[in-house]
Protein backbone atom coordinates (compact mmCIF):
# COMPACT_ATOMS: atom_id res chain seq x y z
CA UNK A 1 0.00 0.00 0.00
CA UNK A 2 0.55 3.59 -0.52
CA UNK A 3 2.83 5.64 1.49
CA UNK A 4 0.34 8.17 3.19
CA UNK A 5 3.58 10.72 3.15
CA UNK A 6 4.16 10.85 -0.69
CA UNK A 7 1.59 12.87 -3.32
CA UNK A 8 -0.80 10.48 -4.58
CA UNK A 9 -0.54 8.98 -8.18
CA UNK A 10 -3.76 9.52 -9.15
CA UNK A 11 -5.83 12.82 -8.32
CA UNK A 12 -9.48 13.07 -8.95
CA UNK A 13 -11.30 16.80 -7.96
CA UNK A 14 -14.64 18.08 -9.28
CA UNK A 15 -15.18 15.85 -11.68
CA UNK A 16 -18.43 16.30 -13.99
CA UNK A 17 -19.23 14.74 -16.68
CA UNK A 18 -22.84 15.41 -18.53
CA UNK A 19 -24.87 14.18 -21.25
CA UNK A 20 -26.81 16.24 -23.82
CA UNK A 21 -30.45 15.05 -23.62
CA UNK A 22 -33.10 14.56 -26.35
CA UNK A 23 -35.03 17.87 -24.96
CA UNK A 24 -31.46 19.68 -24.86
CA UNK A 25 -30.96 19.71 -21.47
CA UNK A 26 -27.51 18.58 -19.69
CA UNK A 27 -27.55 15.84 -17.10
CA UNK A 28 -24.72 14.84 -15.33
CA UNK A 29 -23.75 11.19 -15.18
CA UNK A 30 -20.94 11.88 -12.84
CA UNK A 31 -21.28 15.12 -9.90
CA UNK A 32 -18.61 16.60 -8.10
CA UNK A 33 -16.55 13.30 -7.73
CA UNK A 34 -13.04 13.85 -6.06
CA UNK A 35 -10.77 10.69 -4.80
CA UNK A 36 -7.45 9.75 -5.09
CA UNK A 37 -5.64 6.38 -5.86
CA UNK A 38 -1.58 6.16 -4.16
CA UNK A 39 1.53 4.33 -5.26
CA UNK A 40 0.81 1.22 -5.51
CA UNK A 41 -2.40 1.09 -4.03
CA UNK A 42 -5.80 -0.41 -4.93
CA UNK A 43 -9.24 1.36 -4.83
CA UNK A 44 -12.35 -0.04 -5.31
CA UNK A 45 -14.88 1.72 -6.94
CA UNK A 46 -18.36 -0.35 -5.94
CA UNK A 47 -22.01 0.52 -6.92
CA UNK A 48 -24.94 -0.85 -8.71
CA UNK A 49 -25.20 -0.30 -12.63
CA UNK A 50 -26.12 2.52 -13.99
CA UNK A 51 -24.40 4.81 -11.12
CA UNK A 52 -21.74 6.40 -13.31
CA UNK A 53 -18.37 4.07 -12.35
CA UNK A 54 -17.76 3.45 -16.46
CA UNK A 55 -18.15 7.22 -17.00
CA UNK A 56 -15.84 7.91 -14.14
CA UNK A 57 -13.54 5.41 -15.65
CA UNK A 58 -13.68 7.02 -19.14
CA UNK A 59 -13.41 10.47 -18.19
CA UNK A 60 -10.33 10.02 -16.55
CA UNK A 61 -8.44 8.72 -19.66
CA UNK A 62 -10.85 11.42 -21.74
CA UNK A 63 -12.74 8.60 -24.02
CA UNK A 64 -16.20 10.37 -23.24
CA UNK A 65 -17.82 10.32 -26.54
CA UNK A 66 -20.69 12.82 -27.50
CA UNK A 67 -23.83 13.31 -27.05
CA UNK A 68 -21.27 13.25 -23.64
CA UNK A 69 -18.88 15.69 -22.53
CA UNK A 70 -16.51 16.44 -19.69
CA UNK A 71 -17.94 19.55 -17.95
CA UNK A 72 -15.89 20.56 -14.81
CA UNK A 73 -13.18 19.39 -12.48
CA UNK A 74 -9.43 17.75 -12.57
CA UNK A 75 -7.64 14.62 -13.38
CA UNK A 76 -3.86 14.86 -12.31
CA UNK A 77 -1.53 12.53 -12.97
CA UNK A 78 1.52 12.72 -10.75
CA UNK A 79 0.74 16.19 -10.96
CA UNK A 80 -0.06 16.82 -14.37
CA UNK A 81 -3.72 18.02 -15.15
CA UNK A 82 -4.60 15.20 -17.74
CA UNK A 83 -7.29 18.12 -18.92
CA UNK A 84 -4.86 20.21 -20.06
CA UNK A 85 -2.73 17.95 -22.44
CA UNK A 86 -3.68 18.05 -26.42
CA UNK A 87 -4.82 14.88 -28.13
CA UNK A 88 -1.49 13.70 -29.20
CA UNK A 89 -0.02 14.47 -25.65
CA UNK A 90 -3.29 12.15 -24.31
CA UNK A 91 -2.71 9.48 -26.84
CA UNK A 92 1.05 8.90 -24.94
CA UNK A 93 -0.64 8.89 -21.61
CA UNK A 94 -3.41 6.18 -22.68
CA UNK A 95 -1.53 2.83 -23.07
CA UNK A 96 1.68 4.12 -21.84
CA UNK A 97 0.86 5.19 -18.17
CA UNK A 98 -2.66 4.29 -17.49
CA UNK A 99 -3.94 1.09 -19.00
CA UNK A 100 -7.34 0.04 -19.21
CA UNK A 101 -9.09 -3.43 -19.04
CA UNK A 102 -12.39 -2.75 -20.55
CA UNK A 103 -15.81 -4.79 -19.33
CA UNK A 104 -16.31 -6.95 -22.86
CA UNK A 105 -13.02 -8.45 -24.23
CA UNK A 106 -14.64 -9.56 -27.35
CA UNK A 107 -15.72 -5.58 -28.14
CA UNK A 108 -12.90 -3.92 -26.79
CA UNK A 109 -10.05 -6.34 -28.62
CA UNK A 110 -9.83 -5.51 -33.09
CA UNK A 111 -11.52 -9.06 -34.41
CA UNK A 112 -9.87 -9.06 -37.51
CA UNK A 113 -6.34 -8.85 -35.81
CA UNK A 114 -4.21 -11.57 -33.49
CA UNK A 115 -4.07 -11.26 -30.28
CA UNK A 116 -0.08 -10.65 -30.91
CA UNK A 117 -0.60 -7.90 -33.62
CA UNK A 118 -2.35 -5.89 -31.00
CA UNK A 119 0.11 -6.27 -28.26
CA UNK A 120 2.89 -5.71 -30.75
CA UNK A 121 0.87 -2.82 -32.36
CA UNK A 122 1.16 -1.26 -28.29
CA UNK A 123 4.35 -1.56 -28.26
CA UNK A 124 5.65 -0.19 -31.27
CA UNK A 125 3.17 2.89 -30.64
CA UNK A 126 5.07 3.76 -27.66
CA UNK A 127 8.04 3.09 -28.76
CA UNK A 128 9.24 0.19 -26.60
CA UNK A 129 9.98 -2.47 -29.13
CA UNK A 130 9.56 -3.69 -32.46
CA UNK A 131 9.93 -6.22 -34.83
CA UNK A 132 11.18 -9.97 -33.36
CA UNK A 133 11.30 -7.83 -30.04
CA UNK A 134 7.90 -6.99 -30.09
CA UNK A 135 6.72 -10.67 -31.15
CA UNK A 136 8.94 -11.91 -28.05
CA UNK A 137 7.49 -9.40 -25.87
CA UNK A 138 3.82 -10.55 -27.16
CA UNK A 139 4.50 -14.00 -25.90
CA UNK A 140 6.48 -12.78 -22.63
CA UNK A 141 3.28 -10.83 -22.02
CA UNK A 142 0.84 -13.56 -22.54
CA UNK A 143 2.78 -16.33 -20.40
CA UNK A 144 2.55 -13.42 -17.58
CA UNK A 145 -0.95 -13.43 -17.20
CA UNK A 146 -1.17 -17.22 -17.64
CA UNK A 147 -2.32 -18.16 -20.97
CA UNK A 148 -1.39 -21.69 -21.52
CA UNK A 149 0.98 -22.47 -24.85
CA UNK A 150 1.78 -18.72 -25.78
CA UNK A 151 3.35 -19.20 -28.76
CA UNK A 152 -0.09 -20.46 -30.35
CA UNK A 153 -2.10 -18.20 -28.73
CA UNK A 154 -0.50 -15.59 -29.90
CA UNK A 155 -1.04 -16.04 -33.52
CA UNK A 156 -5.63 -16.55 -32.47
CA UNK A 157 -7.76 -14.04 -33.17
CA UNK A 158 -10.26 -13.19 -30.16
CA UNK A 159 -12.79 -15.17 -31.38
CA UNK A 160 -10.64 -18.34 -31.08
CA UNK A 161 -10.39 -17.65 -27.55
CA UNK A 162 -12.75 -18.49 -24.56
CA UNK A 163 -13.88 -15.99 -22.29
CA UNK A 164 -11.20 -16.30 -19.57
CA UNK A 165 -8.54 -16.54 -22.03
CA UNK A 166 -9.84 -13.24 -23.63
CA UNK A 167 -10.06 -11.27 -20.51
CA UNK A 168 -6.18 -12.71 -20.00
CA UNK A 169 -4.75 -11.59 -23.20
CA UNK A 170 -6.88 -8.16 -22.51
CA UNK A 171 -4.93 -7.52 -19.46
CA UNK A 172 -1.86 -8.27 -21.17
CA UNK A 173 -2.80 -5.81 -23.50
CA UNK A 174 -3.43 -3.33 -20.72
CA UNK A 175 0.51 -3.91 -19.44
CA UNK A 176 1.90 -4.20 -22.45
CA UNK A 177 3.18 -0.79 -21.72
CA UNK A 178 4.19 -0.86 -18.17
CA UNK A 179 1.71 1.57 -17.15
CA UNK A 180 1.60 3.05 -13.62
CA UNK A 181 -2.28 2.91 -13.39
CA UNK A 182 -4.65 -0.09 -14.30
CA UNK A 183 -8.11 0.77 -14.31
CA UNK A 184 -10.48 -2.45 -14.35
CA UNK A 185 -14.02 -1.61 -15.86
CA UNK A 186 -15.64 -4.75 -14.36
CA UNK A 187 -12.80 -7.55 -15.40
CA UNK A 188 -14.58 -10.39 -13.81
CA UNK A 189 -18.14 -9.38 -15.56
CA UNK A 190 -19.93 -12.64 -17.60
CA UNK A 191 -17.09 -14.78 -16.19
CA UNK A 192 -18.16 -18.51 -14.36
CA UNK A 193 -17.35 -18.30 -10.59
CA UNK A 194 -14.17 -20.13 -10.98
CA UNK A 195 -12.74 -18.41 -14.06
CA UNK A 196 -13.59 -14.85 -11.87
CA UNK A 197 -11.67 -16.62 -9.48
CA UNK A 198 -8.57 -17.14 -11.21
CA UNK A 199 -8.79 -12.97 -12.90
CA UNK A 200 -8.73 -11.98 -9.64
CA UNK A 201 -5.95 -13.73 -8.51
CA UNK A 202 -3.93 -12.72 -11.36
CA UNK A 203 -4.62 -9.09 -11.01
CA UNK A 204 -3.14 -9.16 -7.40
CA UNK A 205 -0.01 -10.58 -8.87
CA UNK A 206 0.04 -8.61 -11.48
CA UNK A 207 -0.06 -5.48 -8.79
CA UNK A 208 3.31 -6.71 -7.11
CA UNK A 209 5.12 -7.80 -10.47
CA UNK A 210 4.14 -4.85 -12.09
CA UNK A 211 4.03 -2.42 -9.06
CA UNK A 212 0.46 -1.30 -10.01
CA UNK A 213 -2.01 1.32 -9.25
CA UNK A 214 -5.34 0.18 -9.81
CA UNK A 215 -8.50 1.26 -10.32
CA UNK A 216 -10.89 -1.24 -10.01
CA UNK A 217 -14.67 -0.80 -11.14
CA UNK A 218 -17.44 -3.96 -9.83
CA UNK A 219 -20.97 -3.77 -8.06
CA UNK A 220 -19.81 -7.36 -6.09
CA UNK A 221 -18.32 -5.62 -2.60
CA UNK A 222 -17.06 -9.52 -1.81
CA UNK A 223 -14.67 -8.52 -4.67
CA UNK A 224 -14.24 -5.21 -3.06
CA UNK A 225 -13.07 -6.92 0.29
CA UNK A 226 -10.69 -9.03 -1.16
CA UNK A 227 -8.48 -6.80 -3.60
CA UNK A 228 -9.23 -2.87 -2.40
CA UNK A 229 -7.00 -1.10 -0.53
CA UNK A 230 -9.89 1.20 -0.03
CA UNK A 231 -13.49 1.57 -1.27
CA UNK A 232 -15.33 4.42 -3.08
CA UNK A 233 -18.92 3.62 -2.89
CA UNK A 234 -21.02 5.58 -5.69
CA UNK A 235 -24.63 5.88 -6.83
CA UNK A 236 -26.55 8.81 -8.49
CA UNK A 237 -23.52 9.78 -10.09
CA UNK A 238 -22.09 11.16 -6.58
CA UNK A 239 -19.16 9.47 -4.09
CA UNK A 240 -21.14 8.70 -1.23
CA UNK A 241 -18.74 7.24 1.36
CA UNK A 242 -15.39 6.58 1.02
CA UNK A 243 -13.24 4.78 3.44
CA UNK A 244 -10.76 1.73 3.84
CA UNK A 245 -11.82 -1.98 3.03
CA UNK A 246 -12.12 -2.67 6.94
CA UNK A 247 -13.54 0.73 7.98
CA UNK A 248 -16.24 0.70 5.93
CA UNK A 249 -17.24 -3.34 6.12
CA UNK A 250 -17.26 -2.95 9.98
CA UNK A 251 -18.79 0.74 10.44
CA UNK A 252 -20.69 1.24 6.91
CA UNK A 253 -21.94 4.81 7.62
CA UNK A 254 -24.45 6.01 4.34
CA UNK A 255 -27.56 3.90 4.17
CA UNK A 256 -26.72 2.88 0.63
CA UNK A 257 -23.78 1.13 1.80
CA UNK A 258 -25.38 -0.25 4.47
CA UNK A 259 -28.24 -1.75 1.91
CA UNK A 260 -25.40 -3.06 -0.19
CA UNK A 261 -23.80 -4.64 2.39
CA UNK A 262 -27.04 -6.16 3.78
CA UNK A 263 -28.31 -7.35 0.54
CA UNK A 264 -24.96 -9.61 0.48
CA UNK A 265 -26.29 -13.54 0.22
CA UNK A 266 -25.50 -14.89 3.23
CA UNK A 267 -28.31 -15.69 5.77
CA UNK A 268 -29.17 -18.47 6.90
CA UNK A 269 -31.32 -21.43 4.85
CA UNK A 270 -34.61 -20.39 3.41
CA UNK A 271 -33.73 -16.74 4.35
CA UNK A 272 -35.57 -13.93 2.48
CA UNK A 273 -32.78 -12.00 0.64
CA UNK A 274 -32.82 -8.31 1.58
CA UNK A 275 -33.29 -5.58 -1.02
CA UNK A 276 -32.89 -1.96 -1.42
CA UNK A 277 -36.11 -1.00 -2.45
CA UNK A 278 -36.51 1.19 -6.01
CA UNK A 279 -34.10 1.49 -8.65
CA UNK A 280 -31.40 3.88 -9.72
CA UNK A 281 -32.61 6.62 -11.51
CA UNK A 282 -32.49 7.39 -15.31
CA UNK A 283 -29.68 10.09 -16.54
CA UNK A 284 -31.73 13.14 -15.83
CA UNK A 285 -33.98 11.96 -13.42
CA UNK A 286 -32.21 13.23 -10.38
CA UNK A 287 -34.14 15.57 -7.79
CA UNK A 288 -32.10 18.46 -6.25
CA UNK A 289 -31.48 17.09 -3.19
CA UNK A 290 -29.74 13.45 -2.07
CA UNK A 291 -29.67 11.33 -4.91
CA UNK A 292 -30.22 8.16 -2.94
CA UNK A 293 -33.22 10.54 -1.12
CA UNK A 294 -36.43 8.79 -3.00
CA UNK A 295 -34.79 4.92 -1.83
CA UNK A 296 -33.50 5.66 1.61
CA UNK A 297 -35.73 4.67 4.56
CA UNK A 298 -34.16 7.84 6.26
CA UNK A 299 -34.81 10.67 4.47
CA UNK A 300 -35.49 13.85 5.96
CA UNK A 301 -37.33 17.03 4.41
CA UNK A 302 -33.67 18.49 3.39
CA UNK A 303 -32.66 15.47 2.05
CA UNK A 304 -35.00 16.27 -0.68
CA UNK A 305 -34.35 20.05 -1.47
CA UNK A 306 -30.17 20.42 -1.10
CA UNK A 307 -27.84 17.42 -1.99
CA UNK A 308 -25.09 17.02 1.23
CA UNK A 309 -21.78 18.13 1.64
CA UNK A 310 -19.15 15.64 2.45
CA UNK A 311 -18.55 15.17 6.52
CA UNK A 312 -15.16 13.52 7.82
CA UNK A 313 -16.19 10.56 10.05
CA UNK A 314 -12.45 9.44 10.85
CA UNK A 315 -9.30 9.28 9.13
CA UNK A 316 -9.69 9.06 5.83
CA UNK A 317 -13.72 7.68 6.14
CA UNK A 318 -15.87 10.80 4.30
CA UNK A 319 -19.74 10.29 3.55
CA UNK A 320 -22.46 12.49 2.50
CA UNK A 321 -25.20 12.16 4.59
CA UNK A 322 -27.67 14.48 6.30
CA UNK A 323 -27.83 11.87 9.16
CA UNK A 324 -23.76 12.94 10.24
CA UNK A 325 -24.10 16.71 10.27
CA UNK A 326 -23.36 16.47 13.59
CA UNK A 327 -21.88 13.05 14.14
CA UNK A 328 -18.75 11.41 13.98
CA UNK A 329 -20.02 7.47 15.28
CA UNK A 330 -21.81 5.63 12.19
CA UNK A 331 -23.03 3.19 14.97
CA UNK A 332 -25.39 5.86 16.58
CA UNK A 333 -27.18 5.47 13.89
CA UNK A 334 -29.90 2.16 13.69
CA UNK A 335 -29.46 0.68 10.46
Amino acid sequence: MNSTSEAPLLRVAGLRTVFRLADGRDAAAVDDVSFSIGHGETLGLVGESGSGKSVTALSIIRLVMPPGRIAGGRVELEGQNLFELDEEAMRRVRGRRIGFIFQEPMVALNPVYTIGFQIQETLQVHGLARGQAAKNRAVELLAAVRVPDPARRVREYPHQLSGGLRQRAMIALALAAEPQLVIADEPTTALDVTVQAEILDLLRDMRRQFRLSLLLITHDLGVIAEMADRVAVMYGGRIVEQAPVAALFASPAHPYTRGLLASIPGGGRGEILKAIPGTVPALGGLGAGCSFAPRCGDRMDICVSHPPEVTALSAGHDVRCYLYAGSKDPASIES
